[in-house]
Order: structure tokens, then C-alpha cells, then sequence
């Protein structure tokens, strides 16, 4: 039962003049977003690019796979909020994605930073967003329980 997700794009005029959009055709949960070159490689200008939307993807990606671990491990998570760092960077002559670095930091009354720590990179490392990516992108992770999860443990 294999699921798929459509977005489209279209764009006008060359790289470093042109312009686009985005659009989610699947959900129409977003319409028409603006990319550009230099949104990618300098300021984004109030628009996106497609390294803000992987980072969108392993943020989310990641969140749920953690969750799906945590509960396995009768640790259920209360709340996780993920944040992922996509780097976009020139290697020798191409643009490349080298790195996706996800942060987490949870609230899991039944966990101790031990344990949510492996569960952490076991996310990393099991969610499709990563696997995806794995071999081609550094992938890393910081976990840390919230203030209230270690009050509790």
C-alpha cells in the first residue's frame, strides 16, 4: 500500500534572474510559494526554497518517528519540538545538500536522558526523511529532555 505525494513547480527565466512557486498538490495545504537562487544561497526575501522544505520534511519526519519510538519503549512523549538545520553549500563546482542536523528537545516524564538519547538517534536514523538522505547527507542529532521531563525522571 505505497503512498504518494505530488508538489508542482513552475518556474521563468534563467537561475539567477528567474523566479517560481511552489505548490502542495496533494493536500493544497500551501499555494504558490516564491523560491528563487538567491533565496537558496543568500537571503530568503520573504520566500523559500527547497532546503527549507527538506528541512520541513526531516523536521516532521523525524518528530513522528521519535514519537512512534518513545511509546514503543512505554516512554510516550508529551511533546517533542524538532527543529532541522539543512545546509545548502557549493562542493568543488555543484550545490550540494551536505547536511541535515536535527535538534529535539522532549517532554517524556518516563524518560531519563539516557534513554531519550538512544531513542533520539534511533529516530535519526530510522525515519524515512534520513534514510532517504542517508549516504549523501551528514545527518546528526542534539537531544535534551525539557526542564519538566527531568524533574519528573
Amino acid at each position: 500500500m505505497a503512498a504518494t505525494r505530488e508538489a508542482r513547480a513552475i518556474w521563468t527565466g534563467d537561475l539567477m534572474k528567474g523566479s517560481g512557486e511552489v505548490t502542495a498538490a496533494s493536500s493544497a495545504r500551501f499555494e504558490r510559494l516564491p523560491v528563487s537562487w538567491a533565496a537558496r544561497t543568500e537571503q530568503p526575501g520573504g520566500k523559500t526554497s527547497p532546503e527549507e522544505l527538506l528541512a520541513a520534511a526531516h523536521a516532521s519526519c523525524y518528530a513522528m518517528a521519535l514519537s512512534a519510538g518513545l511509546a514503543k519503549q512505554r516512554m510516550p512523549a508529551q511533546r517533542l519540538d524538532v527543529t532541522a538545520t539543512v545546509t545548502f553549500d557549493k562542493v568543488g563546482d555543484a550545490w550540494t545538500v551536505v547536511s541535515s542536523a536535527l535538534a529535539v528537545t522532549g517532554t517524556v516524564p518516563d524518560a531519563d536522558a539516557e534513554s531519550f538519547q538512544r531513542a533520539a538517534e534511533d529516530a535519526k536514523d530510522g525515519c524515512p526523511i534520513s534514510r532517504a538522505l542517508k549516504g549523501n547527507v551528514q545527518l546528526s542529532v542534539k537531544a535534551a529532555l525539557s526542564e519538566r521531563s527531568e524533574a519528573r525522571a
